[in-house]
């Protein structure tokens, strides 16, 4: 099972189309969840231990967790879908973590197993989504010797 945990929601038409064609796409090969947990307005200390809070909720013991962090470890394509298909040998649920706009709490950046970068680039949250499961889906395609465009 693949998790996603978001901090806020996804407001475009499109981009909400999107991640709906990209779950579809998923399912073929894998249950996927995507919870949006609230984002806040606040002080930023206070920001992120709210939005920590809200993730914690859905992060279970056993889950395999990967942060999306600008400092995490960049892969390719093929890396990461060798990534995935080894972690899925010990582990049922991976579940990756998109932070809000300030980024990650501490705690729960020590609470990944692996942190992983797309980019040093700044994407908007609502096209990363999109971004993270075009990725996980060219993944399953990889794992499954399936052609998918380059």
């Amino acid at each position: 099972m693949i998790k996603i945990l978001c901090v806020g929601k996804i407001k475009e038409t499109f981009y909400q189309e999107a991640v709906l064609e990209y779950v579809k796409r998923l399912s073929k090969y894998t249950k996927i969840e995507i919870i949006e947990c609230k984002d806040y307005n606040d002080k930023a200390d206070n920001v992120l231990v709210k939005e920590k809070e809200e993730l914690e909720k859905h992060i279970d013991d056993k889950d395999y967790v990967i942060t999306l962090e600008i400092t995490g470890q960049e892969l390719s394509s093929v890396a990461l879908a060798k990534k995935l298909d080894d972690i899925y040998l010990t582990n049922s649920t991976i579940t990756f973590i998109i932070g809000g706009s300030l980024g990650l709490h501490e705690d729960i950046k020590k609470r990944s197993n692996y942190a992983l970068s797309f980019s040093k680039l700044t994407f908007p949250h609502q096209l990363f989504r999109v971004i993270l499961l075009e990725q996980i889906y060219r993944a399953f395609k990889i794992n499954h010797n399936e052609t998918y465009h380059k």
